[in-house]
């Protein structure tokens, strides 16, 4: 079975990660950045190996973004929906792997991965079920 593994972050951790924060806030210097992506890549070279890696992106910031959805009846375009707090989908994995179990062994990995403590408390992610069919929908 496919899973997901969702990665959320805010725009003030995209701003953090560039170096851009409010005076006291968590800034990531250039040595916790490389540690978070070579954790990263091993993550995902692990899964490579054991056969389980479907695809893995990250997405660029929030900032970024337009929503499309309905008003009064019409397409309507909304830029840069979110704000600093919100946490939106940052990037994500998919595997293949045995079942719900072995999925959720794999994303609590993602729990170590490093940076500043600040942001390691509130980063989180979440594990869904990829719907291959209608019996999928099914609990």
């Amino acid at each position: 079975m496919k899973y997901m593994l969702m990665l959320y972050a805010s725009q003030r951790d995209y701003d953090e990660m560039a170096g851009k924060a409010p005076e006291g806030e968590a800034v990531w210097s250039a040595e916790e950045l490389a540690e978070m992506h070579a954790f990263m890549e091993k993550f995902n070279q692990d899964l490579v190996e054991s056969g389980e890696f479907v695809d893995a992106q990250g997405l660029a910031a929030p900032v970024h973004t337009r929503r499309f959805h309905m008003r009064d009846g019409a397409p309507a375009v909304t830029d840069d929906p979110y704000p600093e707090s919100a946490e939106v989908l940052a990037g994500y994995t998919v595997i293949e792997c045995d079942g719900f179990d072995r999925a959720s062994q794999i994303a609590a990995r993602l729990a170590r991965c490093p940076g500043p403590e600040a942001v390691r408390e509130r980063a989180y992610t979440d594990l869904r079920p990829i719907v291959g069919g209608r019996a999928d929908l099914e609990p």
